[in-house]
């Protein structure tokens, strides 16, 4: 299956996951080495496989070696099979859909990296790309790694501020977008988000600009056209990940993954009910899919409409069903397996991170047969060791237990570092839990041995499978002249998994025009991050509940907005307990004030 790595080596034939799995722990030099060997094109061969320490964050594998993952991902495959499909890009207007073979996609990406070389990209550079769904992004991606730049691909959601923001992070000295993108029938500007984003980014040298749409834009002295002399494709004559490849999920299995092992892959540049809701099965008949990997967050909007919007379509080419980015509801697993996969196709519920690079929990691979729980990731990929630890740092032995989530061992798809603060990575993953990798959730082992996923640990909001601290939003709405103080909270959502929840403190002078004040909130946090960031509830408080020593108590603040005051347990450690009646009190007033208005 394309969203695991294939394991056809000769050594290894005919050994059960349970065999796998014990080498790739035990041994995990010999395990992870001869997978290199044999399924990797190296330029020059490693010397040692790993290198590595936790307790110290010192990670290293397959050293001395050397590859390129754009000839991996491309030259190989057009070596043995060129006229072969790689990319099916499924534009925005059903029926519009265009093949690249993997000969074409590597002349795009070699004209690509020809033309970033001939304006001063080389090795080890970076390269922020800002661009919609499409083969043209992929090409970008794979003429950086051609290169040996480093690209950091930034949602083309974000706003130009959020774009700066990462811009001067990686202090990127170019930048590749397009004049505009297409979702949902709707077209959005690209370059002009671009434009803001470069005036505060005194880095940036180039900004290479690609065609989406006909319509002309401003350009200036930064920008260089990237016109069809570039993207000389042809429409062509299917591993389909409907994840934007802005976030490592499009990164691992929409690119990278599926064009490492030779697969067919879907670039979805729409949305899931436009033109109606039947638009992601209606792609499935027509392209004729045969992995389906989406998020729960889509999957819980489209099963409130009628089934015949997937029943009317052909889906027998399914085979397999995945979802990622978060957690997923018992209700929507059931719909998406017996609804759209019909009872008979495999749905795995998979965890994993950006930092980890790719799937590290999942029900698949496993022994023939083997049991697959709803809404549960259940087995360890491959080389992961799990371990969940207590609040004191111990690990948590035996089955039937919870504690925090941890990974034992390194693995080759680990990140390395944080660009530019090593020490950020060095606190945020490996100084909680000694020797330890901490990826921030809790997990619940069961009575079988099995993992289920039981949250974040931290103040990390999960807004339809995007990750977003709290802090970040909380920046924003404190730059309002009118806000000294606001807290933000996670809260649960049908549709989107979770969704923020602020508690805001206005200065005295602002208490007479709360509405217009928030109202200028909501667009601040729509410039500086994005629109899906933008709180569903604001509610006005006059102060906000604090210890002793300035911390705030956000178990109190979740327990209100969710309406669950009755156990609030102990909050002897505040400054003032009666803060908590007042805002209490302000929920009871709001709630009521927004239901008048429904």
């Amino acid at each position: 299956r394309p969203s695991l790595p294939v394991l056809w080596l000769s050594h290894l034939a005919g050994k059960t996951y349970s065999d796998l799995y014990e080498l790739s722990v035990k041994d995990t030099e010999t395990f992870w080495g001869s997978i290199a060997k044999e399924r990797l094109a190296w330029t020059k061969p490693f010397d040692q496989v790993t290198d590595c320490d936790l307790s110290s964050g010192k990670i290293n594998w397959f050293l001395g070696g050397q590859l390129n993952v754009s000839v991996n991902c491309l030259d190989v495959h057009v070596a043995k099979d060129p006229d072969r499909v790689a990319l099916i890009w499924e534009k925005d207007e059903p029926g519009t859909e265009e093949r690249i073979t993997y000969r074409e996609l590597l002349e795009m990406t070699c004209r690509l990296a020809n033309t970033l070389k001939s304006y001063g990209v080389q090795r080890r550079e970076r390269v922020a790309i800002y661009m919609p769904v499409s083969t043209m992004a992929v090409a970008a991606m794979m003429a950086c790694a051609r290169i040996g730049a480093v690209h950091t691909v930034v949602f083309a959601g974000f706003s130009s501020e959020a774009l700066a923001g990462r811009i001067q992070d990686a202090q990127c000295k170019f930048v590749i977008t397009c004049n505009q993108g297409v979702r949902g029938g709707r077209i959005f500007d690209l370059k002009s988000t671009v434009d803001k984003a470069v005036k505060s980014c005194p880095s940036v040298r180039h900004v290479f600009v690609a065609k989406r749409t006909n319509n002309s834009v401003p350009m200036g002295k930064l920008d260089i056209s990237l016109d069809e002399y570039v993207f000389d494709y042809t429409p062509g004559d299917v591993f389909g990940c409907v994840a934007d490849i802005g976030w490592i999920t499009g990164h691992s299995y929409v690119v990278y993954g599926p064009l490492c092992n030779g697969a067919t892959s879907v670039l979805f540049e729409s949305t899931p009910v436009y033109p109606n809701p039947g638009r992601y099965w209606e792609t499935v008949q027509r392209l004729r899919i045969n992995q389906f990997y989406g998020a729960p967050t889509a999957i819980r909007l489209l099963l409130k409409y009628e089934e015949n919007w997937v029943k009317k379509y052909d889906r027998s080419s399914l085979k397999t069903l995945a979802s990622v980015g978060e957690p997923i509801n018992h209700e929507a697993w059931e719909w998406f397996h017996n609804v759209v996969g019909d009872g008979r196709c495999p749905l795995v519920d998979t965890w994993w991170q950006t930092e980890t690079g790719g799937v590290c929990i999942a029900p698949l691979p496993a022994e023939p047969g083997a049991e697959i729980r709803p809404a549960m990731a259940m087995r360890p990929f491959f080389g992961i060791q799990p371990a969940l630890l207590g609040e004191k740092g111990q690990i948590i032995t035996g089955n039937d237990v919870s504690g925090a989530l941890c990974i034992s061992q390194p693995w080759p798809g680990m990140a390395r570092t944080i660009f530019g603060d090593h020490q950020r990575f060095m606190d945020a993953y490996f100084k909680p839990y000694q020797g330890q990798y901490f990826t921030g959730d809790g997990a619940y082992r069961t009575e079988d041995g099995y993992y289920q996923i039981t949250g974040r640990m931290d103040d990390v909001i999960n807004i339809s499978g995007h990750r977003l601290g709290t802090a970040e939003i909380e920046d924003a709405l404190d730059e309002h002249p009118d806000v000294p103080e606001t807290a933000v909270i996670g809260i649960p959502h049908e549709i989107k998994g979770e969704v923020p929840f602020a508690f805001v403190v206005l200065k005295e002078s602002a208490s007479e025009n709360q509405q217009a004040v928030v109202e200028e909130l909501r667009h601040l946090v729509a410039t500086k991050i994005a629109k899906y960031a933008v709180p569903d509830n604001f509610l006005v408080v006059k102060r906000l509940p604090k210890t002793r020593s300035g911390k705030i108590m956000r178990r109190i603040l979740r327990k209100v907005a969710m309406q669950d005051t009755s156990n609030l347990g102990d909050v002897s450690t505040l400054d003032d307990p009666s803060v908590v009646s007042e805002i209490i009190e302000a929920h009871k007033h709001y709630r009521s004030h927004k239901e008048g208005r429904l």
